[in-house]
């Protein structure tokens, strides 16, 4: 598989991560405290289907600076979503808004970010 598809593929999953990260917002923006525990265990292993596809390109055939970046912010996301996860979902404790907002944030940049560099690997 070639850099292009590799990228276009994590891509994808990230988009579908997203996704149930939207989901789960909603939910504690209507009141619950925290999600569901499967839904965050899906958009956690997604989540990192998609970044070890990534890096598993990078370290083979290479990547463009924009998607290292893309990369670094996502990383960046990874340790908010755990501290979300292991601080506060798994203790059956409120998410912290603000903590959230800071884990989508980073990862809406980072995704974004990737996003363009990949869609542009190969000119394609």
């Amino acid at each position: 598989m070639d850099t292009q598809t590799m990228l276009r593929t994590a891509i994808v999953l990230l988009a579908v991560t997203a996704v149930g990260g939207l989901l789960m917002a909603g939910m504690r923006f209507s009141g619950r405290p925290h999600p569901p525990s499967f839904l965050a265990m899906v958009h956690g292993l997604l989540a990192a289907s998609g970044l070890t596809l990534i890096l598993y390109a990078g370290l083979t055939s290479g990547l463009p600076g924009g998607a290292w970046g893309g990369l670094v912010l996502l990383l960046l996301a990874v340790l908010g979503g755990l501290v979300l996860n292991l601080r506060y979902h798994w203790e059956r404790r409120e998410l912290p808004i603000g903590l959230m907002l800071g884990h989508a944030g980073l990862a809406v940049v980072g995704f974004v970010v990737l996003a363009i560099s990949g869609w542009n690997v190969g000119g394609a």
